[in-house]
Order: structure tokens, then sequence, then C-alpha cells
């Protein structure tokens, strides 16, 4: 593969922690120059490691031994600083607000590769490869429920989806926000952290609505990543 372009940001600072979660993101705008142009803008006060093209070009913003500032106001697993510890990947994709569309095989033919590297490199856990709606439900869709998890699933990039072996637990909607907050989310706005569930685990369906899929595919992820459960 290419070696990236180079298109530095000055929105990024000195890390302070270990990289041990890589968080995906879509641009949510018209087309990458407009996406560049922002994350490269020192008023815009954002940024990404690495932004991918639709056509595979990947171009390279800041460096991953810095704290680009691509994560905001977010959580996962115990963790409020995800910028601290993590590697961002934009996206190029016009987003809900622009026309949401399948990600190209193309963009995807670089952007598999290109997490498997930085996950080996940095010793990135499955359950740490997330996207930025699974670490701020409340504010962010993306990358949405067209992306292709699960091909990272198959490549074993993230956590699988898993196939439906268990039965429903019959959580109630509280039960089912504590599990689901066990798992890794911010249960806050619990809609919100359901929708972002599902976006990720079960994206035929993406309504806010605990329901019995929903619980028994929580329960089995419960179960594969030695999570507490719920009483």
């Amino acid at each position: 593969m290419p070696d990236p372009i180079r298109r530095p940001s000055p929105n990024f600072d000195a890390r302070d922690a270990d990289v041990s979660m890589l968080v995906l993101h879509y641009t949510g705008m018209r087309d990458a120059e407009s996406a560049i142009a922002r994350l490269c803008d020192p008023e815009a006060k954002v940024s990404a490691h690495y932004v991918l093209d639709e056509d595979g070009t990947l171009y390279q913003l800041v460096d991953e031994a810095d704290r680009a500032w691509h994560a905001g106001r977010s959580f996962w697993r115990g963790a409020v600083d995800v910028n601290a510890i993590s590697i961002g990947i934009e996206i190029v994709n016009p987003g809900h607000e622009y026309g949401y569309r399948p990600f190209p095989a193309a963009q995807m033919d670089r952007l598999v590769p290109l997490v498997a590297d930085i996950v080996a490199r940095h010793g990135i856990a499955p359950v740490n490869v997330v996207g930025h709606s699974d670490i701020a439900p409340a504010r962010k869709e993306d990358p949405g429920e067209l992306f292709d998890w699960r091909r990272f699933e198959r490549h074993r990039l993230a956590v699988a989806r898993p196939k439906l072996a268990f039965r429903d637990p019959h959580w109630t909607p509280g039960g089912f926000l504590v599990a689901l907050e066990r798992f890794g989310y911010d249960v806050a706005d619990g809609p919100a952290a359901v929708r972002a569930f599902q976006r990720r685990f079960r994206p035929e369906t993406v309504d806010g609505v605990a329901d019995g899929e929903c619980r028994a595919i929580l329960l089995a992820l419960l179960l594969d990543t030695g999570a507490a459960l719920p009483q």
C-alpha cells in the first residue's frame, strides 16, 4: 500500500497515555477537501490522525504519537479522555446530513489493512475498535448503520456480532441499560445509547427500542467479553 499523503494539521497536543483504542468516524461533509480544510483549520480545533477518501487515497494529518482532537466529549469502558488513548480515522462520507451512502469498495479495501496495521502495532483489543457513535451516543451517528463492521469482524479487528445462540434474558429497559453500561457505553441518554448499540450490532433496525433481539445480542456480547451480567 502507498504511504499516506501528509497534510499536517496544527490541531493536536502531546499524549500522556498509551494508545489502546481506535475510533472510526465519517467526515459528514460534502467532499474530502472540505473535511481536510476543516480538520487543518486552527479555528476549528478538531483533527484526526488520518482521512480516507472514497477512492482509497489516504491522508495523514497528525502523527500517531500525538493526541489528535477527534473524539470530543466521549466515554468508553471507563475512559473519559478518549483522545488521549486513541487513534482517529475520518472516513470520507457525506453522512446523514448530506446524503449518507454506502462506503465504496476502494475505500474499505484501504481501510481494512490500515486498521489491521494500527491494531497490531498498538496492541488494540477488538472491543476497543469502535465508532464515534459508540463513544458519544447522544451527539454522534457515525460511521452509521451502513458501515461494514462485518468485514472487520471477519478479520478479527472488531468484536463480532454474536450469532443468536442465547435466549432473550428479558431484562427490563433499565436492566438493558445496566448491561449496556457494563459492556462499555455511556447510558446517560438511554434511547441514544440503544440506537448507538443498534447501529453497531443490529443495523437493520435503529429505533432506540431494546427488543428481544437486542437483549439476546447484548447478553452474548457480555458473555463473550467476560463482563459482569446485571442481576
